[in-house]
């Protein structure tokens, strides 16, 4: 660090801080010193090594099998059954519906998800936020006003971008921008989608463990409808009592019983497709698929809600991505998870080819009789594990939306020290637990679930592809052919799906649907509530000249040791200081300003992760500091939080701050204690700027506060009855009843201060 060199003409670039100082000091923003952090002045140098480690490549990608896979591999449980709900009316159907299965899985799973989606992923992590979050970051979409100059220097915010085919990219990306309009619905459309996923991490568990247990009917008539509903009750139950242990534990656990299931379903799909009829091979010929609709019509399309369910658990690919690898995701689902499950639907339609009756429990009974029971134990644990898949995914997306100001505050848990994407979130994994308890319970059967489950998948998989069509027309700029392609190809195969699992609303397709409307509701409002203090905040900041007004006014008395005033707002001085300074005239002898900032990217290096300004010299040392994470970033994951940011707001000062010479000296307090004093002198720079470091060196032995400013929102007078309802009851109960800040950053109790100031929205 010390090595370094650092121009005065490179430190001294135009950025967001410099258009605040000229506006607030009317003008006098150049007497202010200007710096900027050391990892933005290194950023147009830094590049990227990416080194691929095969050996961690290949250790998730077995992971992988045990916590992303279980739910579409434990599909051939009940598609079948599901599909032919009435029965087989002609032998022929079963091409169909195996050529369906097939195409489908290769269109929509191998084709759209394992070969394009992934590679629409923000910086390794997945998720509808993922791709929203790109958007954002190319195109100013974001309705929240935090966006600053210095974001675009961070090295994993820019984009990779190819150099042609710009003006069709421009020409959309200044629509999107000037239309407030599009970017309403471009969010809503974004927490739909989560919310939709969050109802797959609540319909997932239900299906597979309900289908796995309900297979000992097939052994004993003993074992009835509600027995085998408390026994799911139990397993379920258990699954989500072991999350605590993390991603990965859990992955290693789970991942050989999921080996050994794929193993198994592929060997009994040859040994049925040999045995019965190897003639199920004609379902490669799409002629099938359209014979099957000329026979069945209105029937047919209806049984596409039961195909569906054959890619259940895909969007749990991208989803977990962030816990894993693309290159790790693609080499397990290619070698692994797609010929296994392949296998086990060839299978099965050969032995269904002649033995049409035994359709309603398909998986169990075309298993050889040896094998009944040790298929069964895997069966189960397979559906257990199944499970994983779309709670880990859970897990990441509301993590992404907490960061992005769309989701109320929770405890994020990092169980990984290793791999930064592995998180629980206890708040959540209980209320996942309780929902899907209460549906098991609730439902009894996999039909109604299996209704619901569908539509979840199919509205997830449409969102996706909506997204993913801007990010190919404006980041991508994928030629225009190849775009209307894929429209044409995969969005009318998805809308047509789409339009069979909502012809099931009333037969329990509704309850995804009410499960992302009160999860929508509860972004939407968070989300709100959250821009308007926001916006409040940033219209009544308090200006550069009032600062140094403070400051220097020697009316307040001086306390020694750091003080550190956290707020909100990136642009500015909260209001928030100005209220505490009126109701507390007193100042420590080094005041920083605060700001955590969540970037749309997904990490921020290190390095770059503070960014400093002296404000201005005076009777203070008076620094204002924006700390970005990105929103996978561990808070305090290097220990101490306020050591690490004096840490960094020294090497500010010696390699970066560019000020007139300063001189530190003493005089008596109003408290009677000695409190250092920066004043101007005709000394040296350097000099100065190493008894500037000595002072903080000296305030941080005598202790840090930590000054939190919150603003709680309540509707202005004369407010409708509707606002008065969401801000002051919904969003303020959210508030009371969640984490609070101080318990997400980790901040001692016995140093922390809370100033509230009330915010008229």
């Amino acid at each position: 660090m010390k090595d370094r060199k650092f121009s005065r003409e490179k430190l001294r670039r135009y950025d967001s801080w410099d258009v605040e100082a000229a506006t607030g000091a009317e003008g006098r923003g150049s007497k202010v010193s200007l710096s900027l952090s050391l990892s933005l002045s290194l950023s147009h140098t830094h590049t990227h090594t990416h080194t691929v480690d095969w050996t961690m490549i290949l250790k998730l990608a077995f992971q992988s099998i045990g916590i992303v896979y279980g739910d579409i591999g434990t599909s051939p449980l009940y598609v079948y059954s599901s599909t032919f709900t009435n029965g087989i009316n002609h032998n022929d159907d079963i091409l169909g519906v195996l050529s369906m299965i097939i195409y489908t899985l290769t269109l929509l799973t191998l084709i759209k998800y394992v070969f394009i989606v992934l590679h629409a992923n923000d910086n390794g992590d997945g998720g509808t936020f993922a791709l929203y979050s790109l958007i954002c970051r190319y195109v100013n979409v974001s309705l929240i006003p935090s966006q600053q100059a210095e974001d675009r220097d961070v090295s994993n915010f820019q984009l990779e971008l190819p150099s042609n085919r710009l003006r069709r990219a421009s020409n959309l990306k200044s629509t999107l921008e000037k239309s407030l309009f599009a970017k309403y619905p471009l969010l809503f459309l974004t927490m739909l989608g989560t919310s939709m996923v969050i109802g797959d991490g609540i319909l997932a568990p239900c299906i597979s463990v309900l289908s796995a247990v309900g297979g000992i009917q097939e052994a004993t008539s003993a074992m009835t409808e509600g027995r085998i509903v408390w026994i799911s009750v139990v397993i379920l139950i258990f699954l989500f009592l072991v999350q605590r242990f993390g991603t990965g534990k859990v992955g290693y656990s789970f991942a050989p019983i999921l080996i050994v299931w794929f193993l198994m379903i592929g060997g009994i799909g040859i040994y049925n497709f040999a045995k019965y009829d190897p003639h199920v091979i004609k379902a490669l010929n799409p002629k099938y698929i359209i014979d099957y609709f000329r026979r069945n019509k209105k029937d047919a399309w209806i049984s596409l809600g039961g195909v569906v369910l054959t890619i259940t658990g895909t969007e749990a690919m991208f989803a977990d991505v962030g816990h894993f690898t693309v290159r790790s995701i693609q080499i397990s689902m290619c070698t692994v998870t797609f010929p296994s499950i392949i296998l086990a639907y060839v299978g099965q339609a050969s032995y269904l080819r002649l033995r049409n009756g035994d359709v309603g429990q398909t998986f169990y009974r075309s298993i050889p009789d040896p094998l009944y029971w040790p298929m069964f134990v895997v069966a189960v644990l397979a559906a257990i594990i199944a499970s994983q898949a779309m709670i880990s995914g859970t897990f990441s997306i509301i993590q992404q939306s907490i960061s992005l100001g769309c989701f109320p505050l929770v405890k994020i848990v990092h169980t990984s020290s290793t791999y930064e994407g592995q998180v629980y979130i206890p708040e959540i994994n209980y209320l996942l637990m309780f929902a899907c308890v209460s549906v098991t319970a609730g439902f009894k059967t996999t039909m109604k679930i299996g209704n619901a489950y569908g539509i979840a998948v199919v509205f997830v998989m449409t969102l996706t592809s909506a997204l993913l069509v801007l990010i190919m027309v404006m980041i991508w700029k994928t030629h225009i052919i190849l775009v209307i392609l894929y429209i044409l190809i995969i969005g009318s195969v998805e809308l047509l799906y789409l339009s069979s699992v909502l012809y099931k609303f009333d037969q329990g397709g509704y309850l995804p649907l009410a499960f992302a409307a009160f999860l929508v509701i509860v972004m939407c409002l968070w989300n709100y509530v959250y821009r308007k203090k926001y916006s409040y905040e940033l219209d009544n900041k308090v200006s550069l000249d009032k600062i140094r007004e403070i400051t220097t006014n020697p009316s307040f008395s001086r306390l020694p040791g750091i003080a550190l005033f956290y707020s909100e707002l990136v642009q500015g001085i909260s209001p928030i200081f100005e209220h505490y300074i009126a109701n507390v005239p007193a100042l420590h002898s080094v005041l920083v300003f605060v700001s955590v900032k969540y970037l749309p990217i997904s990490k921020v290096l290190h390095d770059e992760r503070f960014l400093f300004r002296h404000v201005g010299p005076g009777e203070l040392a008076v620094f204002r500091c924006v700390v970005r994470y990105g929103y996978k970033d561990m808070q305090n994951e290097r220990g101490s939080f306020e050591q690490e940011l004096v840490d960094r707001l020294k090497e500010f000062i010696r390699y970066e701050m560019w000020a007139p010479p300063m001189e530190v000296a003493h005089h008596e307090g109003k408290n009677g204690g000695a409190t250092p004093m920066v004043g101007h002198d005709g000394g040296d720079e350097e000099e100065a700027k190493k008894r500037l470091v000595e002072l903080i060196e000296r305030e941080m032995k005598k202790g840090v506060v930590h000054l939190l400013g919150e603003s709680e929102g309540v509707a202005r007078e004369g407010s409708g009855i509707g606002r008065r309802v969401l801000i002051d009851y919904a969003y303020n109960a959210l508030r009371r009843n969640l984490r609070q800040r101080d318990e997400i950053f980790e901040i001692p109790h016995k140093r922390l201060l809370k100033v509230g100031m009330t915010c008229e929205l």
